[in-house]
C-alpha cells in the first residue's frame, strides 16, 4: 500500500536531495541552517493555529538539522567546542519545547540561527 504524502513535504525532500548532491561542506552547513530556521518558523506557526501534529513534525525536523550540524563538527579546536555548545543548547531548547512549547524561546532560537546563517553567507 502506498503511503500518502503531503505534496509540500515531497517537494521539500526533492529540493533537499537536489541541493545536497555535489554540495560543498559550507553549502551543506548553510542548508542545515536554512532547514533549521524554516522548521522553527513552521513550529511557531503550527502552535499559533493549534496544529500539534505539524508542530511535532517541525520540531523533529529542527532536531534533525541540529544533529546534522553536530555531526559535521570536526577537530578539537575552541571553535569546535563553541559550536558543539551552541548546537547542544539549541537541542535542549527544541526538546524542552516538545514538552512545553515556548514560542518566545523558539522565536529567539530561530532569529539567532537566521543571523548566523546570514553571517556565514557574508550578507
Amino acid at each position: 500500500m502506498l503511503r500518502q504524502q503531503n505534496p509540500n513535504d515531497a517537494y521539500r525532500r526533492v529540493d533537499f536531495d537536489a541541493r545536497v548532491n555535489g554540495a560543498k561542506p559550507a553549502d551543506l552547513v548553510h542548508l542545515c541552517y536554512e532547514h533549521l530556521v524554516a522548521a522553527l518558523g513552521t513550529a511557531i506557526h503550527a502552535e499559533r493555529i493549534g496544529d500539534n501534529a505539524l508542530r511535532s513534525r517541525s520540531l523533529t525536523r529542527a532536531l534533525t538539522a541540529i544533529t546534522a550540524l553536530q555531526l559535521g563538527i570536526s577537530g578539537e579546536s575552541s571553535m569546535a567546542a563553541a559550536l558543539n555548545q551552541l548546537y547542544e543548547a539549541a537541542r535542549r531548547t527544541v526538546l524542552d519545547s516538545a514538552i512545553s512549547f515556548d514560542s518566545r524561546q523558539i522565536g529567539t532560537l530561530r532569529k539567532d540561527f537566521e543571523e548566523i546563517g546570514r553571517a556565514l553567507q557574508g550578507e
